[in-house]
């Protein structure tokens, strides 16, 4: 790969991080405002359970909502944006998984299936309104 080549890959892999950490500073304020308002409803958060690779499912070590009826992405009582499907096998399954926060987007699930997809305030307001 030429040296000019090179340059362009990094600049288009920098300029997509700095859009992602933009996205995420947008985001983290409505995730934040849904954690109080949820809070001030009364909506009891839950243990999340996580979804292995392997098939299976763990607990977790953290508890929140669910975004998606599937149960794949859920906000954590802590404000942070959790995905949850994680590696793991038998030994996760027995022992448990610590979740990581990831960087929240705007619209969840792009370029996925129809009824998967939306605007985060769009799957934020389903869960309030879920109760």
């Amino acid at each position: 790969m030429s040296s000019q080549r090179q340059q362009d890959a990094r600049r288009r892999i920098e300029l997509a991080e700095q859009a992602a950490r933009a996205e995420a500073q947008a985001a983290q304020p409505l995730i934040d405002d849904f954690v109080a308002e949820a809070t001030r409803r009364g909506i009891e958060p839950e243990p999340l359970r996580a979804t292995l690779m392997s098939g299976g499912t763990a607990k977790t070590d953290k508890h929140g909502w669910y975004l998606r009826k599937n149960r794949s992405l859920a906000i954590g009582t802590d404000g942070g944006y959790y995905v949850l499907t994680v590696p793991g096998g038998r030994l996760a399954r027995l022992t448990g998984v610590k979740l990581q926060p990831t960087p929240p987007p705007m619209v969840i699930g792009r370029g996925g299936r129809d009824g998967e997809t939306g605007d985060l305030t769009e799957f934020l307001q389903w869960r309030l309104d879920a109760g």
